[in-house]
């Protein structure tokens, strides 16, 4: 990939102000310059032509990136994993899927994101399962729907809503609140200087309820995925389906001694299948992955 050591990059010293005016500069590509850049990279590794789609695509992984605040990280560093993701996108982008740049990048962008947020909250024990992960995720906006956002403790009212909407108990949406709470940056701070045409940070803010091209790619990949572990699943027998489901797939696990119980085996057992069912599910979710032309070949 190109070297992007010339790219502008956030920092503390510098301001976030002065980096958002500064990639303002870049052109954004009309889609036929897009794709001729695309494919100069794909068939030459053109590394100028990989340079510009980055730069040209540096506001919306600010933009993306300003979604991500209260999670009590700096915001500079939110950015440059934002960017992470987008020279990642413009890596494996495929301009013969028919489909812009920035649809692409989006899902690559919220992935590092969030896999740098999970990296840092798990200093401090942030659940590991997906209930506890969507809360995580989207704490903020259910608050926000509610208008709860300035709310230090939420009221007890608020927070059997929020529990009800996103499947969780009132004890963890009390428990996330706290250990998130404030983070927030102030909406109304402005970037860049007077006379320059001021703007706020939530200018820059995505809509998170708009129906965005991206949302559709990443919502495709997920279904893709999901059809490939039902297909996956069929390498194993009913007994190994169940204790993998059970253990692994499951919001709520079960112990190994319930499932020693309920098979009447012994737990080390139950835990030999299990290990056994995931590496013949690992192998086949492989093979399936290179007939869908999803992984490259040996």
């Amino acid at each position: 990939m190109a070297n992007y050591a010339n790219l502008p990059a956030p920092t503390p010293e510098g301001g976030l102000n002065r980096y958002m005016q500064e990639i303002r500069k870049f052109p954004l590509l009309e889609p036929e310059e897009e794709y001729m850049l695309a494919k100069a990279w794909v068939e030459k590794e053109d590394t100028e032509a990989a340079h510009k789609m980055v730069t040209s695509h540096l506001r919306l992984a600010a933009k993306i990136a300003m979604g991500y605040r209260g999670y009590g990280l700096p915001q500079a560093e939110v950015i440059s994993e934002a960017n992470v993701g987008l020279m990642q996108a413009v890596k494996r982008f495929d301009p013969e899927k028919g489909f812009r740049l920035a649809t692409y990048a989006m899902w690559w962008i919220r992935a590092s994101i969030q896999e740098y947020i999970l990296r840092s909250w798990s200093l401090v024990k942030l659940g590991t399962t997906s209930g506890q992960k969507k809360l995580f995720f989207n704490l903020r906006k259910a608050k926000n729907k509610i208008g709860a956002l300035e709310e230090g403790d939420l009221r007890p009212e608020n927070v059997e809503k929020i529990a009800t909407q996103l499947g969780v108990t009132e004890a963890e949406v009390i428990s996330m609140n706290r250990r998130m709470s404030g983070g927030d940056a102030s909406l109304n701070a402005q970037v860049g200087s007077e006379g320059e045409g001021t703007m706020q940070w939530q200018d820059w803010l995505e809509d998170e309820d708009a129906d965005q091209a991206g949302d559709y790619e990443a919502q495709d990949e997920l279904a893709t995925r999901r059809e490939m572990l039902a297909e996956a699943m069929d390498v194993l027998n009913d007994r190994e389906k169940d204790i993998l489901t059970q253990r692994r797939l499951s919001d709520e696990t079960i112990t190994l001694e319930d499932l020693s119980s309920q098979y009447d085996v012994s737990r080390e057992r139950i835990r030999q299948i299990e290990v056994r069912a995931f590496e013949k599910l690992q192998k086949r979710m492989r093979d399936l992955a290179r007939e869908k032309g999803m992984l490259a070949t040996a």
